[in-house]
């Protein structure tokens, strides 16, 4: 069973992914709306996978990630995003973002790159 954190500033969607994510044999053992909850969660619950929105007020996504990463070089981080720009995949992949998921998106695609990178056999390329 996969454990996951579920960190987007929009309720709304923190509520509906979980849901879904639960329907799915995915175990949420954590929520948060901002990159220091990420942090915090992470440290606290050692999950086996992030999911991270990059865009939110105050906390982003790349604090969420680049701290992570200071917990744990090798957590598995997906981010979230509708920012197509190659400013930010560029920095995603210098931060070793597990993989990238562009809104809008499929929920049943998310499950599937979930469990990929769970196992290892996804990741994005620098």
């Amino acid at each position: 069973m996969v454990k996951v954190i579920v960190i987007d500033d929009d309720v709304d969607t923190v509520e509906v992914f979980c849901e879904y994510l639960e329907i799915k044999d995915i175990t949420v053992v954590g929520r948060g709306y901002n990159g220091k909850t990420a942090v915090e969660l992470y440290e606290k619950l050692r999950p086996d996978i992030a999911l991270l929105d990059v865009m939110m007020p105050e906390y982003d996504g790349f604090y969420g990630i680049e701290n992570i990463k200071k917990i744990n070089p090798d957590a598995k981080v997906i981010m979230v995003t509708a920012d197509l720009t190659y400013d930010t995949e560029k920095r995603l992949k210098a931060l070793d973002a597990s993989a990238v998921i562009y809104k809008p998106y499929e929920i049943d695609s998310v499950i599937d790159i979930i469990h990929k990178v769970h196992k290892g056999t996804l990741a994005l390329t620098p």
